[in-house]
């Protein structure tokens, strides 16, 4: 494939090829095992479900982890996790759910360090996540999904995919900047 092809192919309108039933089965499975993951996560931190620690000792946590206004962080976090969460899950705005999600990770992977990747002190199981997050919005969410039913999404995946990824990672970088 020649580079002018390869650009072409990238950033075309044109939608995308047909894919079959068990690629779409298996992009539903894994959306909705990670995103809903994510979400349970975020409803940890709002609300303390799940034996979670609700808003204010996350807030408490978010300080003593050096970044400011640590309830307001705290909402921004838990929001992020639950709405790109549940957007993963169900397919709908799937490259904004890949953004929310990117910039909560860039912050968990810089927070846990890379000093070790396996349990106890390790970051296998964010990189993991990461990783599916990653690959989610950039190949789209199948058929099965609310996207598929979003012409512009569903016409323009690679454009928005990588576009939604930057923004991920600027915004998780910009907050990154704002701890002490």
């Amino acid at each position: 494939m020649t580079q002018t092809s390869w650009d072409r192919t990238l950033f075309s309108t044109s939608t995308a090829p047909a894919t079959t039933l068990t690629h779409d089965t298996g992009l539903l499975l894994l959306r909705l095992v990670v995103g809903l993951s994510m979400a349970g996560h975020g409803v940890m931190k709002l609300f303390g479900w799940y034996g979670g620690p609700g808003l204010t000792a996350t807030g408490k946590g978010f300080t003593r982890a050096g970044y400011p206004a640590g309830d307001a962080m705290a909402v921004i976090a838990g929001l992020s996790e639950t709405l790109g969460g549940l957007g993963l899950a169900l397919g709908l705005l799937t490259p904004l759910a890949g953004a929310a999600l990117t910039g909560i990770f860039i912050n968990i992977l810089d927070l846990r360090g890379l000093g070790a990747y396996f349990p106890p002190k390790g970051v296998e199981l964010e990189v993991v996540l990461f990783a599916a997050v990653v690959a989610l919005t950039l190949t789209g969410p199948g058929r099965f999904a609310v996207d598929h039913y979003l012409p512009v999404l569903r016409e323009s995946r690679p454009r928005y995919s990588l576009l939604a990824l930057l923004l991920g990672v600027v915004a998780g970088c910009v907050v990154l900047l704002l701890r002490d």
